[in-house]
């Protein structure tokens, strides 16, 4: 579709409110946030944000300003509104009087839907009831987003203002379990206004939305109105109410606080419960008392006892002028459990949540957070900035910046030691494949380029956990730790992948410690291709053995995705050798290296790309263990799920990831461009209208996709599961080694038609699926300003690299960011760096095409500084 209907493409500009003025004080207020992307009224529908921090897990600011997807729990919960569906679930309303003293009440919510009509009743509908405005649009510059609700029968027109700070390289401002809620009201009248913004939570603790009873054994009674508590505190510069519960037990996965606080000192008034419940009273209550006077009267009787709490803020508006109603929620739910299979709250096991061994409770998350918060906005708002500044297409900004809130979803958690670990993604109520799978997080880049000692926690679950006496990686990781290789089998690409990561990590940090402590995991996991029966048991540098790989099947034969990650696996192997002055191991890497390269351009490419040759084993007991996970003894003769002469779209997978991590070549660069335009000449399709696919859809109608596979040369009866499916972490990765290539045409318009899928109107625009929702493989997409912009930095080194493209390009490394100015000159090129935030050990700077170029006053450079050079 045209996406200039609905979004300012490729323009950063601030949304300015006409003729407003915020009222000045020192409680602390939003600053006018930058937009990257537009959604008008049709394209608002399936648009959620998430609002919570990194391993914390969310509530979602939806399109029409509803919060949705209560996911705080341990657990995740999409379409989850609280207890049950209907006007049950959570809302802010405005409650407005004018000098005539006519009132207004409405909720802070923009139209139902036409399909929300249909439902009997209306209940399925969250807050079907409720009056709302006409008219809703949304703005994001993730982590910001931004509802405008308007309506012609309301005296104000409103915005709400959503976020949760997100520095790079400061992974604990980014980790905060709160969402950040301004509500900026402007009146539209000729005359004054007295306005209340109120928000309404019915204590909901206990309840996640998986199960009826919140007791993982089932020993209790389902939550009732007299076992969950609300209490109004205030202290430290906060007022609030304080959510707890005296009967969910303390270790269950649902047991924890939660607090909605306002700094306003005047006008707030409160509720901690309401009447009880029967035929709804009691929200016909709470609305009763709210759109009278603005005002909330406390309940004083037992019989008041629905756990629906209410604060409100109420100020004078004058003409033309905004007022901003801010309100903070916070939660701490401590009990995380041991993922199993698909669940986490079935296990017995305890793995805990890092965030909570920060803060006493979810009043103290608050009282910690909200004298930041004038500090936490400006970072986060310096960091989208300098980001939207960089000349990169629009779709690539969009792709790299919007990923970034899977790294806030359910998908991801930390345990209590801080460890990072993931879900591949989650479904509506469960997680989606367990175990940091090795094979999925292989193609993600943004965990390294913004929160490095993230990722190099989970290159520490992959060596020292996950990796046996002998080599073998668990491609999936038991919790506890204590358990972590007993699931026992190894992933080919993903065993190879995790070496590539860790030369990653270990350059971005420069940290020699980091690999000085894993360099004999590392040895051993790269040796166990070695093994009889292995992958390269004959150490020719050629993967010939039962690979099993991210299709979730076993690949027998040597073939282009397994064969590219193990070439980059050597070629970074034998560098991380050498610093250990590890001689012999490092020439072993380097003559399989070249070997391998050698047979894969003689042997595999067709003249178009890189195909398989299909090699299964003679019998199972010639496979070592470990290795097979799929492959049946009936198989061997006919192996099904094989690629063969195949066209698959992420068959330089391997080179990608050399790209990233500056490598180079891992194969000739010319088959490399060839095989890229096939895959545009195969894969692509314009439409997915006549598209045949037996498995998911991820692409349908008239959208535009690359396919999984393609056989122009004739297809195995059998192919792998997903040939037919479309998958966006993959066609990011054909993408961006399209642009690393110079293929820049093809390369964005793969980009962009993911993103023109993902468009409010059709799909979340902060949910790009997989396997389930937020999937972790989708965030490669931050490579696609790497390759555009050439940047790469080595700690080792002290070297930071970028192409010679004249702008102004943002940078991290994952520990410091900032950006870096070309200029074209008579004299040469003018460089300027600057540091924006952490810091950068940098001594050099490389530019293509010319010679390095030495910094004056190198070194360690903090946030503030700024060195110039010019390159010849």
């Amino acid at each position: 579709m045209n996406t200039s209907s609905h979004r300012l493409l490729g323009l950063f500009i601030p949304f300015v409110i006409a003729q407003s003025v915020l009222a000045q004080t020192a409680i602390w207020q939003p600053a006018q946030w930058p937009v990257l992307t537009r959604y008008d009224p049709q394209h608002v529908a399936k648009i959620a944000l998430p609002l919570g921090g990194i391993g914390t897990g969310t509530v979602s600011l939806g399109g029409r300003g509803q919060l949705q997807d209560w996911e705080i729990m341990n657990q995740a919960g999409k379409g989850y509104s609280t207890v049950t569906p209907g006007n049950m679930a959570p809302f802010f309303a405005l409650f407005a009087r004018d000098a005539s003293n006519k009132t207004y009440t409405k909720a802070l919510l923009g139209p139902l839907e036409a399909h929300e009509y249909q439902h009997m009743e209306g209940r399925p509908v969250d807050h079907h009831g409720l009056p709302r405005f006409a008219q809703a649009t949304f703005e994001a510059a993730y982590p910001f987003g931004q509802v405008n609700l308007s309506d012609s029968t309301m005296p104000v027109r409103v915005r709400i203002k959503g976020f949760n700070p997100l520095i790079p390289g400061d992974i604990n401002a980014s980790s905060i379990p709160v969402a950040v809620l301004s509500y900026e009201v402007t009146n539209t009248t000729n005359g004054p206004l007295t306005v209340s913004v109120g928000g309404n939570i019915r204590n909901f603790i206990g309840r996640d939305g998986s199960k009826t009873a919140p007791n993982w054994k089932g020993e209790y009674e389902p939550i009732g109105a007299s076992h969950n508590r609300n209490t109004f505190r205030q202290g430290a510069g906060l007022r609030g109410i304080y959510f707890t519960s005296d009967s969910v037990p303390k270790l269950d996965p649902a047991w924890g606080t939660m607090a909605l606080v306002t700094e306003e000192t005047a006008g707030v008034t409160y509720r901690t419960s309401s009447v009880g419940n029967a035929w709804e009273n009691g929200l016909l209550d709470l609305w009763d008392d709210f759109s009278t006077d603005g005002q909330l009267t406390e309940k004083t009787t037992p019989a008041d006892n629905d756990p629906l709490a209410s604060l409100a803020v109420q100020k004078t508006i004058g003409v033309g002028q905004t007022q901003v109603f801010t309100f903070i929620f916070t939660w701490h739910f401590p009990n995380r459990r041991a993922w199993r299979n698909w669940s986490l709250v079935d296990s017995p096991d305890r793995v805990g949540n890092y965030y909570t061994t920060r803060y006493a409770d979810a009043w103290a998350v608050a009282e910690q957070t909200v004298p930041r918060l004038p500090d936490l906005e400006a970072r986060t708002d310096q960091f989208v900035r300098a980001f939207l500044a960089s000349p990169y297409p629009h779709e690539v900004k969009e792709a790299a910046l919007f990923n970034v809130s899977t790294l806030r979803s359910q998908t991801v958690f930390r345990l209590d030691d801080g460890h990072l670990m993931g879900w591949e993604g989650i479904m509506d109520r469960t997680g989606s494949c367990q175990g940091s799978c090795t094979h999925v997080w292989n193609y993600e880049q943004t965990t390294a380029f913004l929160f490095g000692d993230l990722a190099r926690s989970m290159r520490d679950v992959e060596f020292a956990y996950a990796t046996d006496s002998v080599g073998l990686m668990s491609f999936r990781v038991n919790l506890p730790l204590s358990k972590g290789n007993t699931y026992g089998n190894a992933a080919a690409d993903g065993q190879m992948g995790t070496i590539l990561k860790f030369y990653r990590d270990w350059q971005l940090s420069g940290d020699a410690q980091f690999l000085r402590k894993h360099w004999p995991q590392i040895r051993r996991a790269l040796a166990y291709s070695w093994l009889k029966g292995g992958w390269d048991a004959n150490r020719d540098g050629v993967m010939e053995g039962v690979q099993h790989n991210t299709m979730d099947v076993d690949y027998v034969g040597p073939n282009p995705q397994m064969q590219l990650w193990y070439l980059g696996a050597l070629k970074a192997g034998a560098q991380m050798a050498r610093f250990m002055n590890d001689k012999l191991f490092a020439a072993d890497c380097d003559r399989l290296f070249q070997q391998g390269s050698a047979w894969t351009d003689q042997h595999l490419f067709n003249g178009e790309y890189y195909e398989q040759q299909v090699q299964p084993p003679a019998q199972l007991a010639d496979i070592a263990k470990g290795t097979r996970n799929t492959l049946t003894a009936s198989q061997l003769a006919n192996p099904p799920y094989q690629l063969a002469k195949g066209c698959l779209v992420d068959q330089l997978v391997g080179q990608y990831m050399a790209h990233v991590v500056g490598l180079g070549y891992l194969v000739d660069s010319a088959h490399v461009r060839t095989t890229l335009r096939s895959i545009m000449r195969y894969n692509y399709r314009p439409s997915m209208a006549d598209h045949f696919n037996n498995m998911r859809s991820y692409a349908m109608g008239n959208e535009s996709a690359l396919l999984m596979a393609s056989w122009p040369k004739g297809r195995p009866t059998v192919p792998f599961p997903y040939f037919n499916e479309v998958m966006t972490g993959f066609e990011y990765t054909a993408a961006i080694g399209m642009l690393y290539e110079g293929q820049t045409r093809p390369g964005l318009l793969c980009i962009r038609n993911v993103r023109d899928r993902y468009d409010g109107l059709k799909r979340n625009p902060f949910d790009e699926a997989e396997c389930g929702h937020h999937y972790a493989r989708a965030m490669a997409a931050w490579a696609a300003t790497l390759a555009l912009s050439g940047f790469g930095y080595s700690g080792v080194s002290q070297t930071l690299s970028v192409n010679a493209e004249p702008g102004t390009f943002f940078w991290s490394n994952g520990y410091a960011w900032g950006t870096i100015t070309k200029t074209k000159a008579a004299d040469g090129l003018h460089v300027s760096l600057s540091v924006l935030s952490g810091e950068l050990p940098c001594m050099w700077v490389k530019i293509a095409g010319y010679a390095p170029g030495k910094l004056r006053a190198g070194g360690v450079l903090s946030a503030g500084a700024v060195r110039q050079l010019v390159v010849k």
